[in-house]
């Protein structure tokens, strides 16, 4: 199949995925979208939202849709690194047998992952960057594709540990779940309560997931296009001689290399499940929002005066 095959073929894909994941979740259009781009591209994704938003609820589905192996890890202090990468244990021959642990599936959803401690946080993130697990001085590999959709719930702080700015980092977007529409809430309910449990098919496999990857990785970008992403990554950096008096008065540090990366990357798979052969601005401007939120670290004077990431990142586009 050509490549202009494969992205239209995509977009009809990508419009069933939609409709088959809304018998299940209703609304939240812009936060399936951003979870699918990142599954897309390979990325890994971070759910901000209070709880009974359907978080994990959106996961599991679309584990189902895309036909991959799903598990969840609820994330609390006591968890250990070997709870989730799982362990080496003595067998009835007296021989060492490695037992996989829940990590080993297509889609993880690390629930509330600001719950548990800096080691079991490392233990996560050294799998969703290496794709890969050290057990015991063994290495194994994950089966791949392989996505991490991490929870963090914004109102219960006490007694956790906030993800370091450098882990933040690895997750390509950070996404906020807001409550439904009255009309929403609404269709919500007498779906949930009633007694028909829809039936949700799926229309991907692995190896299809693996080939749209590489597939939105050869989508050309014009350099218009690459030197607008860099220059507004570029524009939240308030050290640098170019930064404007308002990313000066309000930003602490801005956003990485890494979020230059996304931003590309993510361009091309909108442009891709829009049916276009490549990105353009408008492309790149549609994913900044989710790809630049975590990134941006605001200063005090900022929080005093009620200015949001999100306020800096518009003024900004």
């Amino acid at each position: 199949m050509s490549d202009v095959n494969a992205i239209n073929n995509l977009v009809t894909k990508h419009k069933a995925l939609k409709q088959e994941i809304s018998k299940i979740i209703i609304g939240q259009n812009e936060v399936i979208d951003q979870i699918l781009l990142s599954i897309y591209t390979g990325g890994h994704s971070l759910l901000i939202g209070v709880p009974g938003l359907a978080k994990t609820l959106m996961v599991n589905t679309i584990a189902q849709t895309l036909g991959l192996d799903f598990k969840r890890i609820q994330f609390t202090p006591d968890l250990m690194p070997s709870d989730i990468l799982g362990s080496e244990v003595l067998d009835q021959s007296r021989s060492f047998k490695f037992i996989k642990g829940p990590i080993f599936a297509n889609i993880i959803l690390a629930d509330e992952i600001n719950r548990t401690p800096p080691k079991t946080q490392a233990a996560l993130l050294e799998a969703m960057q290496e794709r890969s697990v050290t057990i015991a001085g063994q290495q194994h590999n994950l089966e791949l594709p392989y996505f991490v959709l991490a929870t963090q719930n914004p109102i219960e702080q006490e007694g956790t540990y906030p993800l370091p700015e450098a882990q933040l980092d690895r997750f390509m977007f950070a996404i906020e779940l807001k409550y439904p529409s009255v009309e929403e809430e609404i269709q919500v309910v007498k779906t949930t309560t009633n007694d028909e449990t829809p039936t949700i098919d799926a229309l991907f496999n692995a190896q299809e997931i693996l080939e749209v990857q590489h597939l939105v990785r050869r989508i050309p970008v014009p350099d218009n296009v690459v030197e607008y992403a860099v220059n507004l990554v570029n524009s939240t950096r308030p050290n640098l001689e170019i930064a404007s008096d308002f990313v000066q008065q309000y930003i602490d540090w801005g956003a990485g290399p890494r979020a230059s990366q996304n931003l590309v990357l993510a361009a091309k798979a909108n442009a891709a499940i829009n049916g276009k052969f490549s990105p353009d601005i408008e492309d790149v401007k549609a994913v900044a929002m989710g790809i630049l939120r975590h990134r941006i670290i605001k200063n005090y004077k900022a929080e005093a005066e009620g200015i949001s990431e999100e306020d800096i990142i518009r003024k900004l586009l």
